[in-house]
Formats: C-alpha cells, structure tokens, sequence
C-alpha cells in the first residue's frame, strides 16, 4: 500500500478555492465539504499525528500484530507474512521480517493521506487507488477493510498514549471511518471495471 501524493495532484486541485477570504472566513475556518471533519478537527488529527509519524513502523507493526491476532482467516490471505517452519512447529506465526515491510507499506499510505487532508482530490485519489491495488489479493472482499478499524485505533492510542484524550479519539474514529469507505469505493471500482472488461472480452 503506498502512493506519493505529489504525483497525484491536478490542476483541479490547485483551482478549487471559490470564495474569497474576508473576515468571517478567517475567524471560522472551513473544510472541503466531502472531509467529515470541522477545521479543527483536521488540525488536531493533523497535528497530533505528527508524533506517530516519528513511530510509523513500530505504530504498523503493532497494527497488524492486532489485525492477525483477532482475525486469524486474514493470515492465510496475507499468507507471505507466515514463516512456514515457524508455522509448522509452533502454529500460526509471523514472519516479522515481511510484516515490517508491509507495516511499512501501510504505514506510509496512512501517512500521506493524513498529510495530505488538505486536498481532498488528492487525498481520494490517492486511497482509491490504495483500495484498488487490493483487488489482486485472492479472495479479497472490500469489507475487509473495516476489520483494521479497531486495530488501528489501538495503535495510534498506544502511540500517542496520555495524548489519546476522548476528544482525540472521537476525532480519530471519524477520520478511519472515513479513510475505510474511501478504500472501499476505490476497491468497488476496480472490481467494476474488471467485471466490464472481462464481459467486453469474453
């Protein structure tokens, strides 16, 4: 999982501002109205995600150990992160060499979209396309990704620890919330023009 945001940019983008600032701009801060965070909310998602920013790996990590741990199908899918002796002699376990390599994968597209809330053409395109590279993975359904929800909100708690407050928390929820329809409307669309292009072919 990964995109660099820079790439991704439009024109579009950079010309969608439409009012022009005055006071009451100013003084009440507004957010593009597809982002299902108030000004402040962003700042505070943005700001606090700084410092797992400086933890992405060790926050991933932990992530996906709580993903595996409570859904166990999921192993066989990612079936690249299993050391086969390990599973043999000792049951179900990682191979923590690719799981670091994955966390990091998910960590950075996590990382770039939240950096990148600002541009909402940007920041959509970028985890559709995230959404859309998950329709390789064999037996893959695009409910799956509800179930790094609560996983992810255990690691950034971790993470952040006495600056997890309710109030971040709440924030946090809303903004995985919506970072998850997001990857699901990418994988959706995918698995669309696939169907298409398969029915066109056949």
């Amino acid at each position: 999982m990964g995109c660099e945001l820079s790439k991704l940019a439009t024109p579009k983008a950079q010309n969608q501002t439409t009012t022009e600032p005055n006071a009451t701009t100013e003084a009440n801060p507004t957010t593009d109205p597809r982002l299902p965070l108030t000004a402040k909310q962003k700042y505070t998602v943005m700001a606090s995600w700084k410092a797992i920013s400086r933890e992405l790996v060790a926050t991933g990590v932990f992530m996906l150990m709580r993903l595996f741990e409570e859904h166990e199908e999921l192993i066989q899918m990612f079936s690249r992160f299993l050391d086969s002796k390990s599973k043999e002699e000792c049951g179900q376990q990682f191979d923590m060499v690719e799981l670091k390599k994955h966390a990091e994968k998910v960590m950075a597209a996590l990382d770039e979209s939240i950096k990148g809330l600002d541009d909402m053409d940007v920041f959509l395109t970028c985890l559709h396309q995230v959404g859309a590279t998950h329709t390789k993975i064999p037996g893959f359904n695009g409910q799956y990704f509800w179930k790094i929800e609560q996983p992810f909100l255990q690691a950034v708690q971790q993470t952040l620890q006495d600056r997890y407050s309710e109030n971040v928390e709440s924030i946090y929820k809303i903004t995985i919330k919506f970072i998850i329809e997001t990857l699901i409307e990418g994988f959706n669309k995918a698995q669309n023009n696939k169907a298409q292009s398969t029915a066109a072919n056949s």
